[in-house]
């Protein structure tokens, strides 16, 4: 956007209407709305404005399959400027992955595979020879511009037999590189206390709200496990990475009642569950987070400032003149909505979240929106 644009008429989450100007690809002026001036005008009337909705754990490494998609498609065409590949790629492909990503118009930000293979097959952490300690520093160090974590998948499916040790190698991995670790928890084995126990500050465990018999609350009462209260006070970051088999209402009500909320709300979104459901996209997940109950301002909050604080990247998670422009614009309509979790369980909502465009490097894309 070499021209001034305005973006006019938009509604803050603090319930201002505002202006937004884009000059040369960052943010030229925030004025009250309807005062703003430019050579093109774009009216939002009804709409609001947030900084760019940033989703730590999607699959955008088209080449893999089940667990890929582009970058684009689950992204900006979403209302999401920043998306966190989940570890599709290990030290083999990570470069393959960068050079998408700088191809796309959605920032790609990526958790390095502890396995150098990835997602090419989906029992990567089964043999211990695909674990290489050298090859992932080396390819965590020469990616660093886009590498903001390493991620391990530890669930019964593809740690076979090798139970929690791959973990235990992936924690020393990245005490090796100061990298956090993003850790997939699922079936058992192993057992969830023994994945928690290895989990440090700053650490991600992701499908925290799943409805798996392994999971982070007692099946009989919803009571959270001691060893995973004990997790939140030391520091370990909170992720729903919703995908197809991990995210329960159930859970999700159990944590609301006991006052675990997520830090951060992503989507773990692929092309299956892109196309055909449960996820769709970040909108649609947002949503189901509105239906339980949570605030728009706390439900936004999730995948911005707490998203950016998280990566270290405060701007990526704020409006301010001078910033380059990253911005999500979406609608929050009264309209019934079926909404389905990743075990089939239906809910219907009376409130509904669509994104219709985002900024991202400083140009506007409109989204696709579903009916």
């Amino acid at each position: 956007m070499n021209e001034r644009h305005v973006l006019g008429n938009l509604k803050r989450l603090d319930g201002r209407a505002v202006d937004i100007v884009l000059e040369n690809g960052r943010i030229a002026d925030v004025a009250e709305a309807g005062t703003a001036r430019g050579e093109r005008i774009l009216d939002f009337s009804g709409a609001y404005v947030s900084s760019g909705w940033i989703d730590l754990h999607v699959h955008a490494f088209p080449e893999f399959d089940p667990y890929g998609d582009d970058v684009d498609e689950i992204g900006v065409r979403r209302g999401v400027t920043t998306v966190a590949d989940a570890g599709s790629c290990g030290a083999d492909r990570i470069a393959d992955l960068a050079a998408i990503g700088a191809r796309a118009r959605t920032r790609l930000l990526a958790f390095l595979n502890v396995s150098r293979i990835g997602l090419s097959r989906i029992d990567e952490l089964s043999n211990p020879e695909w674990i290489d300690p050298d090859a992932a520093a080396r390819a965590a160090a020469e990616h660093k511009d886009i590498v903001v974590g390493l991620k391990a998948r530890i669930s019964r499916s593809v740690v076979g037999a090798s139970g929690i040790e791959p973990l235990r190698r992936a924690r020393s991995l990245a005490e090796k590189t100061s990298l956090p670790l993003m850790v997939h928890i699922g079936s058992g084995p192993p057992d969830i206390r023994d994945v928690l126990a290895l989990l440090r500050r700053g650490d991600i465990v992701t499908h925290y709200l799943n409805g798996k018999a392994n999971n982070l609350f007692d099946r009989v009462d919803g009571e959270p496990l001691p060893e995973f209260r004990e997790a939140i006070r030391r520091g370990v970051h909170l992720d729903v990475g919703h995908g197809t088999a991990s995210f329960s209402f159930r859970a999700a009500e159990a944590a609301k009642r006991h006052g675990i909320a997520p830090d951060t709300i992503s989507t773990d979104i692929y092309r299956g569950n892109r196309l055909n459901g449960p996820v769709y996209g970040m909108p649609e997940v947002l949503t189901k987070f509105l239906y339980l109950g949570y605030p728009l301002r706390e439900v936004i909050g999730m995948v911005t400032s707490n998203a950016a604080r998280w990566l270290g990247r405060p701007e990526l998670g704020r409006i301010r003149v001078g910033d380059a422009g990253n911005l999500t614009i979406f609608t929050v309509k009264n309209d019934p909505v079926e909404l389905v979790d990743s075990e089939g369980e239906r809910r219907t909502s009376g409130v509904r979240i669509q994104a219709i465009g985002a900024v991202a490097g400083g140009e506007y894309v409109a989204c696709e929106v579903r009916p």
